[in-house]
């Protein structure tokens, strides 16, 4: 690790952790005359802490955000649980960095279809992809385009009012729906379909939810009763973290049915995991092998619904109904484990099984895509290959977020990996590997490009009428805000003079 990428990345740790800084990085900063031209490619998470950095330790440094929707924030708006507003909090942080006097946010364009790599290469010293994984994991099985089968990626959107997600229209009637997949995705799906519509409009008026309006109506139409969550392997190997298991296991009017048999022997290993997947453990077995008593037993007797986790188990079939188009269930092998640990793989027996349910969903992880032929992607793992965020074999081209790991890891892993990348590219202007001595115009010549193909696109200031009128909206509804679901009225709210 090279002297400024090591200073680097402790001063941006302890800074992260609230500790002061090392001295001494500041002067390890880049104060070269050369104004360095970056454009970055996506505004969620990673996209502003690259940004966030690179503004802070290049004092010539000129950050264009690029967005294809009108509205930044990536996941942070459209991927966390409506009912987790503590996670948002972030927004606030990157909103000053898109009020920084060197950055500037261009919403409502879509690199690789309205603007090219190539165009934006002439432009700009580097190019920063943190586009994120927005394309959905198939399950590559008989059935899965039946009607009443949804990835949780689409559900999610919308529920949370993501425009292209906004004419889903879930099939809602049938009293068992099954979640294949054990993450936290998974889990924050199943609590919304299962919430009392009470607690959703409670966490309205306490100004905690922002759920889209058509969602919370469709859900308050609801018939879903019982939730299944379906995974390949055991509860030793499961994605999700304590907060959200803890949040179903006390979900109000709905009781775990978690199967005492998955759980023998797991009790010796325990004591020998890391705290937290130890803790998690810990928490699955109290839900299965103790027996609730007091306000807590009344409270489990009392429920009108019910979830549980199923193990070892793998999708080989969606089950058609009757007219052949609706799902009616779902064929599973049973499996078992080779291996210890976190690291043990499943096997599939010859032992099958059939589970009814009338809406299932797939919440087996997202994916990226290729953005512009132009740029390098591993197609076996879904990312942007890369050394430390540098793209291989393209000098100028860089990479952050999802794209560039996979789609793993909470926002304080993208926050460490954008600063990853944001050291990748100060090294390189440092070492000249990163060419800046020509000058470049940046987004005037995109915005001479956009122009001429009819492309109008937001500014961060449009973005802040946008957000006004949603909250305005909002307030109306007893909620923090109501998010507009058409992107034509985005821009056009986003134009208007104020």
């Amino acid at each position: 690790m090279s002297r400024l990428r090591g200073a680097l990345l402790a001063a941006i740790y302890r800074k992260a952790s609230g500790r002061q800084a090392l001295p001494g990085v500041r002067g390890l900063s880049s104060k070269t005359g050369s104004e360095l031209k970056v454009c970055i490619i996506g505004s969620g998470p990673a996209g502003f802490y690259t940004a966030q950095h690179l503004l802070k330790y290049h004092e010539s440094a000129v950050v264009d955000i690029y967005e294809k929707l009108p509205v930044p924030f990536g996941l942070v708006r459209f991927g966390v649980a409506p009912d987790h507003p503590e996670v948002k909090n972030v927004i606030n942080a990157f909103t000053q960095t898109a009020h920084h006097d060197r950055c500037s946010f261009y919403g409502n364009v879509t690199v690789g279809k309205d603007l090219s790599i190539e165009e934006l290469k002439q432009a700009y010293h580097a190019l920063i992809l943190t586009y994120g994984a927005e394309a959905n994991r198939t399950l590559g099985i008989p059935g899965e385009n039946l009607r009443g089968v949804y990835s949780a990626r689409t559900f999610v959107g919308w529920y949370n009012g993501l425009p292209e997600n906004k004419n889903l229209n879930p099939e809602l009637s049938s009293e068992t729906a099954i979640i294949l997949g054990h993450g936290n995705v998974g889990l924050d799906v199943a609590r919304i379909l299962l919430s009392p519509i009470d607690l959703l409009r409670l966490g309205m008026f306490l100004q905690k939810t922002d759920i889209a309006a058509h969602a919370l109506e469709a859900i308050a139409a609801s018939k879903v009763k019982r939730v299944l969550l379906v995974g390949r392997r055991g509860p030793l190997q499961v994605a999700f973290t304590i907060k959200e298991l803890r949040e179903m296991i006390n979900l109000p009017d709905a009781r775990p049915l978690l199967h005492p048999s998955d759980f023998e022997g797991i009790g010796q290993i325990v004591k020998d995991l890391p705290r937290p997947r130890k803790r998690l453990t810990e928490l699955m077995i109290k839900a299965a092998l103790e027996k609730p008593s007091g306000n807590e037993a009344e409270r489990r007797a009392a429920a009108s619904k019910e979830w549980g986790l199923q193990f070892l188990r793998s999708p080989m079939e969606v089950i058609p109904g009757n007219d052949g188009k609706w799902v009616a269930g779902i064929r599973l092998s049973v499996n078992k484990l080779e291996g210890l640990g976190e690291s043990a793989k499943f096997v599939q027996t010859e032992d099958v099984e059939d589970l009814e349910c009338g809406l299932m969903l797939s919440s087996i992880g997202y994916k990226s895509y290729p953005i512009d032929p132009s740029v390098p992607f591993d197609h076996q793992q879904g990312i942007i290959p890369n050394n430390l965020g540098r793209v291989l074999h393209a000098p100028g081209l860089y990479c952050s977020g999802w794209v560039k790991r996979g789609p793993t890891g909470v926002i304080v892993t993208t926050m460490h990996d954008g600063f990853e990348t944001a050291v990748s590219v100060l090294e390189d202007v440092r070492s000249g590997a990163l060419d800046v001595s020509a000058s470049k115009g940046g987004y005037e010549i995109m915005e001479a490009l956009l122009k001429q193909r009819g492309i109008r696109p937001v500014s961060f200031s449009g973005w802040e009428k946008i957000d006004n009128v949603e909250v305005a909206n909002g307030e109306k509804a007893g909620k923090p805000r109501e998010k507009l679901l058409d992107v034509e009225e985005m821009v056009e709210v986003a134009s208007q003079r104020r």
